[in-house]
């Protein structure tokens, strides 16, 4: 089993974290992971919103790349780049003008593009390549007892559900159980943690991530977990900051999923980036 991989930028900076567990964990299960080569920016949803052609422009050639490399699959961790490689997709199957222009620029690079490829998250290929049997079989240190809030953001399922629901999905909640663990039932799951607001209008973005922290918080939860490299920045990073200024502590670990699958398998702390958290540590014990 193996995949072209898409790591995009966070994964290899802010959610470097990310990248660690995820190979960790996929080396653990002996599935093998590519990276494309001279692979660019896909610029996440921010060069979407300001240009839209040249933003699809430069995501295709992450794709056109991926199909020089191989035929096998391509895995993008980060939601942003998930999402974006998935828009580009059906922007050229369907809009005419725009494939032209496309296909014109990347010919131009010496680079072909048929548009083959199939763009998929780990989350799927967890759940539907290598099955939630084999996560069971590699199990070290259940998570007895565990309580987990599972966090999708607004991109991982939206507009594109390829491999989950809309609005309920359950594929990290289906990858606890598997580990031993207990998820929280939670109403706001995908609802948007502000994005890029906690630093352009910081008061607003604030709130938005204290809201989803408090939620988990009353639910139970003793960690949430994400598969977005943006929203563990906003939920971690400013905790202190929000039970400060709301007077309700709302501290706790926000992990990645391939984090608490990668404790759960008795992995080493520092290989799966354990070690660069900011909020508190969760104890398995």
């Amino acid at each position: 089993m193996k995949y072209l991989y898409f790591p995009g930028c966070s994964l290899k900076s802010s959610g470097r974290s990310y990248e660690e567990s995820l190979l960790s964990v996929l080396k653990k299960m002996n599935v093998g992971v590519e990276e494309i080569d001279d692979w660019n920016c896909c610029g996440a949803t921010n060069y979407m919103a300001m240009n839209e052609r040249n933003a699809i422009g430069i995501t295709a050639r992450n794709l056109a790349l991926a199909e020089k490399q191989g035929k096998e699959d391509i895995m993008a961790p980060c939601a942003a780049c998930y999402m974006g490689l998935l828009k580009t997709q059906k922007y050229i199957e369907t809009e005419p003008k725009v494939k032209e222009t496309v296909l014109t620029n990347l010919k131009k690079s010496g680079l072909e593009f048929e548009n083959t490829s199939k763009v998929r998250h780990p989350l799927d290929i967890f759940i539907n390549d290598i099955s939630l049997d084999t996560i069971k079989d590699n199990v070290y240190a259940p998570l007895k007892g565990v309580k987990v809030a599972c966090y999708y953001g607004c991109q991982l399922t939206r507009p594109y559900a390829t491999f989950d629901d809309q609005r309920d999905p359950q594929s990290m909640e289906n990858i606890v159980k598997a580990l031993g663990g207990t998820p929280v039932e939670w109403p706001i799951k995908t609802r948007c943690c502000s994005g890029s607001m906690t630093s352009t209008v910081s008061e607003i973005g604030l709130r938005m991530s204290y809201l989803i922290l408090k939620e988990a918080k009353d639910r139970g939860a003793d960690v949430m977990i994400t598969a977005c490299p943006l929203c563990q920045f906003n939920l971690e990073c400013f905790q202190g900051k929000m039970s400060g200024k709301y007077g309700e502590n709302v501290k706790m670990p926000v992990m990645y999923f391939t984090q608490l699958m990668g404790m759960a398998f008795g992995l080493d702390k520092k290989e799966l980036g354990l070690h660069r958290m900011l909020s508190p540590e969760l104890s398995l014990s």
